[in-house]
């Protein structure tokens, strides 16, 4: 893996940064659409405001990257981690965050991942608050007290869902009635598990 040096606000479009280390850079609203940044080191990069449509983040190591504003739309990210990352308000339509990617404590309010592939991945403890996930493939992703108070969830199937102890979904947008049930038919330890963050249970967020 190698050291790269990158200005703000590059012009990086299709560019080869597979394995890359940019762990703590400032990329401030570079242009990196297309570009292979599979496997790279991206912990603590400011990637606020960038331009990752199309690009290939397969395996990044996107831990505590500041990426508020971004576009990421189609990009794949299937086996990335994105821990703490800070996503808030950036456009993920369509991308691929599936199997192996680690969502866990992310900040996604008020993001838009309008038919983006979200199956297997793990999104415990994020926070999803005013999201768009209309449309979103959860099949057995984890949402373990996960944040999802008036999050858009028309369309989403939640049939084959992971876990969901904890997970808050009061106020929800477009929550069928046939969801909730299949929500509902959870364990009793999953319903009945405190959200610390929000104060609520499961049960009290999908029965009030």
């Amino acid at each position: 893996m190698y050291s790269a040096s990158i200005a703000p606000r590059a012009q990086l479009a299709g560019a080869n940064l597979a394995g890359a280390d940019l762990s703590g850079k400032d990329l401030y609203r570079s242009d990196l659409s297309g570009a292979d940044l599979s496997g790279a080191k991206l912990e603590g990069a400011g990637l606020l405001g960038c331009n990752l449509e199309g690009a290939k983040l397969v395996g990044a190591y996107l831990k505590k990257a500041d990426l508020r504003g971004v576009r990421l739309t189609g990009a794949s990210l299937s086996g990335s981690d994105l821990t703490g990352a800070y996503l808030f308000r950036s456009d993920l339509q369509g991308c691929a965050l599936m199997f192996g990617t680690y969502l866990s404590g992310a900040n996604l309010q008020g993001a838009t991942l309008a038919g983006a592939a979200l199956s297997g991945a793990n999104l415990q403890k994020a926070f999803l608050t005013g999201a768009n996930l209309q449309g979103v493939n959860l099949g057995g992703a984890e949402l373990q007290r996960c944040d999802l108070r008036a999050t858009n969830l028309t369309d989403v199937d939640f049939s084959t869902v992971g876990s969901i102890a904890g997970a808050d979904f009061s106020d929800a947008i477009g929550l069928s009635e046939e969801g909730r049930s299949h929500l509902l038919r959870h364990p009793a330890e999953e319903l009945d598990e405190w959200n610390t963050f929000t104060r609520k249970t499961t049960r009290q967020s999908l029965e009030s």
